[in-house]
């Protein structure tokens, strides 16, 4: 579920696979996606072309079933692979944040205490880093409960994918 090339200047770092992904084979290739390209103010050729948008997860498989959804991405698949590719996409300008495990794994101790500390202090991480919460239909709540979110955070990730995807142009 890797989707990388050593051009991109964004870079989408998210979970690990639902199922719908998994039998695919294509990342974000779900309802979550279309929530996150919209987000992202961008259309699905421009999220998929490698040389513009690098896609890494948190895990690279489907991580099973759980008594309340999707079990956490596996923690070997970072740990063994994060810090050989990562280091390949070096002209990457912006990082996508996506979820509580992209944003534990990326910021550590930086983060806030929860997801929507973490979210309501963007600037903090900003322009390196975006967080952002999971766009996953599960999440429609949070959304609602935080405007502030769409309101705020939403304009200045689309200004900036828009800047980081020209540079590339």
């Amino acid at each position: 579920m890797l989707r990388a090339n050593r051009h991109a200047r964004l870079l989408v770092v998210g979970q690990a696979p639902g199922t719908r992904v998994h039998a695919s084979g294509i990342p974000w290739n779900d309802s979550s996606g279309i929530r996150l390209r919209h987000w992202m103010g961008i259309e699905r050729e421009q999220f998929y072309n490698e040389r513009r948008v690098a896609i890494v997860p948190m895990g690279f498989c489907y991580p099973g079933t759980g008594a309340s959804g999707d079990l956490p991405p596996r923690p070997e698949c970072s740990a063994t692979w994060h810090g050989r590719l990562l280091p390949l996409l070096e002209n990457v300008r912006l990082t996508l944040l996506i979820g509580h495990y992209a944003q534990a794994y990326f910021l550590q101790a930086e983060r806030g205490k929860t997801l929507t500390d973490t979210v309501r202090q963007w600037q903090r991480y900003f322009p390196r880093f975006l967080v952002l919460p999971h766009p996953s239909p599960r999440n429609t709540l949070w959304i609602k409960k935080n405007p502030w979110f769409e309101e705020d955070v939403i304009p200045v990730l689309r200004r900036a994918v828009a800047e980081t995807l020209e540079e590339d142009a």
